[in-house]
């Protein structure tokens, strides 16, 4: 069935068109006035009328020229038999047919030259018809200018149409643009943060390295020779880190001298948001253990853009934060009480919302759920294994 009907929505017309040029061609043939010419010009007229129906299925590839020549056709036709335009049913609905899509035509100079054509053509063919009278060269041409109008409609509505779903591709193209550049951006801020995590525990090793290379007794000196080199490597690798860090750093970022923050900065934040106008409740779940470095700043990142999403856009007066510590892994849980949820936006934080929460998750290999809460409000809920990423 559905197979059928999408045969017909697009050979609907051409089937249409078909039936008309069959109907006009018996409609000929079976002529029994006196007028009608005898021989070749009953042929000719057999033949036009026929190919004037039949040329409208030209009209996607021909919009303008196809229902043109049926018209032109028509009018010349009326000159050789002039009985035969004006008493054909089947040419009638053929003319009104090329009238509308005559109006349809996208470029407006020609569709407004094709009603030019249409109203000459018509009252051509009235002006040569035997039987036509003064009304008729008025009420015929307006026939048709209606059918122009119709098109002409269809035409302006077609390109409203089309102008809005291009306006709406160009939209998504640019929402896929501005994430991903939010991604870039996001990754970046990450690494740059990383960047301290590392750097610190680079520098704990080389310090710890030249403890104990001063400690070792002179006779040593070949694993004296041998921490030496470690730790001018840990030094140069430190060196080649800050480079990276200017390089990735905005013109105008200034550096980070605040210390990384942590989930044992989480009350700080807490009083920042409710003095922000959110009220925020914390529940803290499990036996609490010492995380990695880079986990445990993002674990923090996470809550923290939840939350300053919470605050901008979803106007709740009130959020939830759960952090579940299990054997495994650990779980940070943000619940809103808004009617908007969060959008992934750029936060105060300096991140991008749902966006930095993701990319976050990502690199610990963990898992993230975020969007409308059952109960009401935006829910995110994010999963990172202890050990992730490694």
């Amino acid at each position: 069935m559905s197979r059928a009907r999408a045969f017909l929505t697009r050979h609907g017309l051409d089937l249409l068109v078909v039936a008309t040029a069959v109907v006009t061609a018996v409609g000929t043939l079976l002529r029994d006035d006196l007028e009608h010419p005898d021989g070749p010009l009953f042929v000719l007229g057999l033949v036009g009328i026929t190919s004037s129906v039949l040329v409208l299925l030209a009209r996607r590839r021909f919009p303008f020229a196809a229902p043109a020549t049926t018209w032109l056709v028509c009018a010349a036709l009326s000159f050789v038999d002039p009985q035969l335009i004006v008493n054909g049913a089947g040419i009638l609905i053929a003319g009104m047919g090329a009238a509308v899509l005559l109006g349809t035509v996208r470029n407006a100079s020609l569709s407004r030259l094709g009603l030019v054509i249409a109203l000459a053509s018509s009252l051509t063919v009235v002006r040569n018809g035997p039987s036509s009278t003064a009304d008729d060269m008025i009420s015929v041409p307006v026939m048709f200018a209606l059918g122009w109008l119709v098109g002409w409609s269809l035409r302006e509505r077609t390109e409203r149409t089309e102008a809005a779903e291009e306006r709406a591709r160009i939209a998504e193209l640019e929402r896929e643009a501005a994430t991903r550049v939010a991604v870039a951006e996001e990754r970046g801020r990450i690494a740059r943060e990383l960047h301290d995590v590392v750097a610190h525990a680079v520098s704990v090793i080389v310090l710890q390295v030249g403890a104990v290379r001063h400690r070792m007794p002179e006779e040593a000196a070949a694993d004296r020779e041998a921490l030496r080199n470690v730790e001018e490597a840990g030094r140069t690798a430190l060196t080649e880190m800050r480079r990276l860090l200017a390089a990735m750093r905005d013109d105008e970022e200034a550096p980070e001298l605040a210390p990384t923050p942590g989930l044992d900065d989480l009350d700080r934040l807490v009083r920042d948001v409710r003095a922000a106008g959110l009220d925020v409740r914390v529940e803290v779940r499990g036996e609490p253990v010492s995380l990695p470095r880079g986990l445990d700043l993002s674990a923090y990142r996470i809550v923290q853009e939840a939350l300053t999403n919470s605050l901008r856009h979803s106007g709740a007066d009130r959020a939830e934060v759960v952090v579940a510590y299990a054997p495994t892994e650990l779980c940070l849980q943000v619940h809103d009480h808004g009617g908007n949820g969060a959008r992934p936006t750029v936060g105060a934080s300096g991140g991008h919302g749902l966006v930095g929460i993701r990319e976050r998750v990502k690199l610990f290999d963990g898992d993230l759920d975020a969007g409308p809460a059952p109960g009401g409000g935006f829910l995110v809920r994010a999963r990172l294994p202890l050990g992730g990423g490694s």
